[in-house]
């Protein structure tokens, strides 16, 4: 169970240090807003994906530490 809790920690570092980088990116993309500054259809589904991301490391964060507890 180590092992996994470990995979699953690392998971969750990566989407961590990973995607709010990347929202940074896009955010500042030419194609993230249109002439009146409103966030466009790019933003919008890259923002979902982002936070389907994140919730993910979150969720891989509470299953480490179940699989390290031994909790289930």
């Amino acid at each position: 169970m180590i092992v996994l809790a470990v995979v699953l920690f690392l998971n969750a570092a990566f989407n961590a240090l990973v995607w709010p980088q990347f929202y940074k990116r896009v955010s500042n993309d030419p194609r993230a807003r249109d002439e009146n500054g409103k966030p466009t259809a790019f933003l919008k589904v890259h923002a979902v994906l982002i936070a389907i991301a994140l919730v993910l490391a979150l969720v891989s964060v509470l299953v480490g530490v179940v699989a390290l507890t031994g909790a289930l």
